[in-house]
């Protein structure tokens, strides 16, 4: 029998975009050749590429399997119900407003990690390999004999609430509040869930894939230690029966037909594969003399655009620290930022809005919109004794992109839209004197 995600104890490869190899039956890979005539114990080889043949060795991405039937065995994609995911940014006039929103409930009804896909915002064009998507993912049931893939982006997977199981053709991952997993574009998954309800979010990244921000004067230590990043070993299930393979591809799903899983990978080498991290790692830089540094020191990855230093995206985290700078205001000051800003919260309290807020919500900032501490966070941290102060039992994060974030028709007509989000800053004072 197959063990599920939750029966199996979890083993991983350790360090960011290193060459893997791992096989899951002795003598399933071959060596020292990729497609032999006949490949070992009967398996298909069938590469798995993630750029173009022609990018630099450095930037190239695909991996090598070795599975028991080749994925081209599906009967025709169908087009089925997008529900409320969208890939049209165009539905509504983008506001300048500041926005907040709660927590999207919980569905009542069975709903896996498919259907409980919302989209809240997003920019670019998929079509172009530009931009990003935001999505809300709800579920309280697993995808049984249910499966997936995303022919437009690749998914950074942020849990808020309980943990979830993320089968994949490379191997098996389980992530919670706290950690992240990234999806490569095209990999098909299963997700499963480890507790009753699931609740988290994730950014769909339409441009160049996430990595590791370039260091510059930090030095080679600091932020996200490449090491830290763990990717699957090989795992695989030889099962069959009738089930369903829903494809994301131009924005829109589809389904189609399989009689067999395909998360049959017995065995597979490359450098193109679904890893996890663990948020907590991160080594926090900040400063240790006066002012507050721009959010960039908090970069754990980055998608970059066509110019130099300015992302498609940014994945950006405010996580337990120290806060030690004398004669500072030490939250966020008010800013108003040419890239643009997505923000939720995984657990704890953020402490730029300690009101207002709260995990599994969101606010989004826009190019050039004014923002920063609401009333009681100015005060509090005007008036602070500053001594060493240990920031604890928070996680916040950021999604960060050169091109202004559209939100969904969806997300600026719920009821969790909090229309009243412009008061916090409505009895912020003049306190000018000559």
């Amino acid at each position: 029998m197959t063990p599920t995600a939750s029966e199996k104890t979890l083993k991983y490869n350790s360090g960011f975009g290193n060459e893997f190899a791992t096989e899951a039956v002795e003598g399933a890979l071959p060596i020292g050749q990729n497609s032999p005539q006949i490949a070992p114990l009967g398996l298909y080889a069938e590469q798995f590429s993630g750029t173009a043949f022609t990018v630099p060795r450095n930037s190239n991405k695909r991996t090598w399997t070795y599975r028991i039937r080749p994925s081209v065995l599906h009967k025709p994609f169908a087009r089925i119900d997008n529900k409320l995911l969208v890939s049209n940014f165009s539905e509504l006039e983008t506001t300048p407003n500041q926005l907040r929103w709660n927590p999207l409930p919980m569905p009542q009804e069975k709903t896996d990690f498919i259907d409980g896909l919302t989209t809240i915002a997003g920019n670019g064009d998929l079509f172009a390999q530009t931009g990003i998507a935001i999505h809300i993912y709800r579920a309280n049931v697993g995808m049984t004999d249910r499966f997936f893939y995303n022919a437009d982006g690749e998914m950074l997977i942020v849990p808020e609430l309980g943990r979830i199981g993320i089968l994949t053709e490379l191997g098996a991952l389980q992530v919670g509040a706290g950690e992240i997993a990234v999806i490569p574009r095209g990999l098909k998954i299963s997700v499963h869930l480890g507790d009753a309800e699931a609740r988290g979010y994730i950014c769909e990244n339409y441009g160049a894939q996430f990595r590791l921000p370039d260091l510059g004067p930090i030095g080679a230590n600091g932020l996200a230690n490449p090491r830290d990043f763990e990717t699957p070993v090989a795992w695989f299930e030889d099962r069959e029966g009738a089930m369903e393979l829903v494809a994301k591809f131009g924005g829109n799903l589809w389904s189609a037909e399989i009689e067999s899983s395909p998360l049959d990978v017995v065995a597979w080498h490359g450098n193109y594969a679904p890893y996890k991290y663990d948020l907590r790692r991160f080594n926090t830089i900040g400063s240790i003399s006066f002012d507050h540094p721009d959010p960039s020191i908090f970069t754990v990855l980055t998608s970059p655009s066509g110019e130099t230093g300015v992302a498609n995206c940014d994945f950006v985290i405010f996580p337990d620290r120290w806060l030690v700078a004398e004669n500072t205001f030490r939250p966020p000051w008010y800013h108003r930022n040419f890239m643009s800003e997505y923000m939720g919260l995984c657990y704890g309290q953020y402490d730029a809005k300690e009101e207002g807020f709260v995990a599994g919500g969101g606010s989004l900032h826009n190019c050039m919109s004014a923002h920063g501490p609401d009333l009681d966070a100015f005060e509090k941290a005007s008036n602070a004794d500053l001594k060493p102060q240990k920031l604890s039992g928070t996680m916040a994060f950021m999604f960060e992109s050169r091109y202004i974030i559209r939100p969904t028709k969806f997300a600026m007509e719920t009821s969790e839209l909090q229309h009243e989000y412009f008061e916090v800053w409505q009895k912020l004072k003049k306190n000018f004197k000559i």
